[in-house]
């Protein structure tokens, strides 16, 4: 088990490149599935959750093909052709492992059952942040004519004939939209799917989709119409930059009081993410599609308008992302004022702030899903201590703070950051951070 050791107090300066963004990968590499043709994908980014996706691929007998002469900072080029896909690999214990650590698998149902009618996967795995239930996926596959089973510790959904419906989603599920979104593209007639999750990841999917013949309007919006079409065939398709790297990247510039440039930010797909980071007082700045975070030596958190402390709560898109509440939170320490973090979504999330308390964090948990964080203004630093890394998420949070910090800090258990963050030791090292993998 590998970790970071970090000598914290260290200013960064410099520019940084976004990934491909994670969870858009996570959905699109599925959906080379729908096709026999080949489907070119860019800036992929080198990370285990993706790596372990196109493993399993190459186990149903996808041929993957990696164009190292298109690599770039966001990532890798693949080709994928999916044209000799063998289920009979579904039923073997090495699927049912591969699939079985990896919360992405779940995405390949969808795929596998629009275009072959038979798909299995085990419970997947992931981050333990909370229950994280399957219902929405499977309901809508049921309502397009799948039945579902689980059994045995994996769910076995089968299909002779996809036809189309009307929808009413009970939850704005990003996967599940996703999953059913690509059940539905080869299915009989139209289905309209309302509730639907609007996140530029499921933006990025319908036009990956559209691109390959689907015919898929309302792309953007919560109510989906998809006009089920014969086939598909191949395309070209670049993932985003990741907008969770891009929000962690301003967080850890002004814990930091570091002077850097976020490259490549595609802005226009940000949402409140650079508008949340503004009211805890950090200064962004946008220069085309790049973001400039200058070196501040203190920022304050503002109050609501009647002089309320400020709440930074998660919502579905375009709210603000529950995947960056860890680092708002770890933000929110060194600043002055207060803020209540108000985590929704996940009830397990937040318990990771026992080790911002241990370097000398004032945090309140109020419960599973809230903490009330009273800002140091930097008057007293963050220590350096030991700890671990309990998922991606509140990992790189953990890796801020520690950056920040006086002293020396290591990292246990950094395989779950490696699951989201593509070379983030070197990336950062060449910022002038003081970080080794040992």
């Amino acid at each position: 088990m590998a970790s970071f050791e970090i000598i914290g107090g260290r200013r960064l300066k410099g520019e940084i490149v976004p990934q491909g963004a994670k969870n858009e990968a996570l959905q699109v590499l599925c959906a080379v599935l729908l096709t026999s043709e080949k489907v070119r994908i860019s800036d992929i980014p080198d990370i285990r959750d993706v790596n372990r996706l196109i493993d399993l691929l190459k186990l149903l007998g996808v041929n993957v093909r990696q164009d190292v002469t298109a690599t770039t900072e966001s990532g890798r080029t693949f080709e994928f052709q999916a044209d000799q896909v063998n289920l009979e690999v579904l039923n073997s214990p090495e699927y049912r492992e591969q699939a079985g650590t990896l919360r992405g698998s779940i995405m390949l149902v969808g795929p596998l059952l629009s275009r072959f009618g038979h798909a299995v996967v085990p419970q997947p795995g992931g981050d333990k942040i909370g229950r994280r239930r399957l219902d929405t996926h499977f309901i809508g596959m049921e309502r397009l004519g799948a039945t579902v089973e689980y059994k045995r510790g994996a769910y076995l959904v089968d299909a002779k004939r996809l036809k189309g419906c009307y929808m009413l989603l009970d939850e704005a599920s990003v996967t599940g939209t996703a999953n059913i979104m690509m059940t539905a593209v080869l299915a009989h007639g139209t289905t309209t799917i309302m509730n639907a999750a609007c996140e530029p990841y499921v933006y990025q999917l319908c036009k990956m989709l559209n691109s390959m013949g689907a015919r898929i309007s309302g792309v953007g919006s919560n109510l989906l119409t998809i006009r089920g079409v014969k086939e598909l065939h191949g395309c070209e398709h670049r993932l985003l930059p990741d907008i969770i790297e891009v929000g962690s990247f301003i967080g850890m510039a002004a814990m930091t009081q570091s002077d850097l440039t976020i490259k490549n930010a595609q802005v226009q797909h940000l949402g409140l993410i650079p508008q949340v980071f503004r009211r805890l007082g950090i200064e962004v700045w946008q220069k085309g599609d790049d973001l400039y975070i200058p070196a501040q030596e203190h920022y304050e958190i503002e109050r609501f308008m009647d002089g309320s402390i400020m709440t930074v709560a998660d919502a579905p898109w375009p709210g603000f992302t529950p995947d960056l509440i860890s680092i708002a939170l770890v933000v929110a320490t060194q600043a002055k004022g207060s803020v209540l973090i108000h985590q929704k979504m996940f009830e397990s999330r937040l318990f990771f702030v026992d080790k911002l308390i241990d370097m000398g964090a004032q945090i309140i948990l109020c419960d599973p899903h809230r903490a009330t964080v009273i800002g140091l203004d930097r008057e007293h630093k963050l220590r350096g201590v030991r700890m671990t890394s309990p998922d991606i998420r509140a990992g790189v949070a953990l890796l801020i703070a520690a950056l920040s910090a006086d002293g020396k800090s290591r990292i246990d258990n950094i395989e779950q950051i490696d699951r989201g963050y593509q070379h983030i030791d070197e990336r950062l090292r060449r910022l002038g951070a003081d970080i080794r993998r040992i």
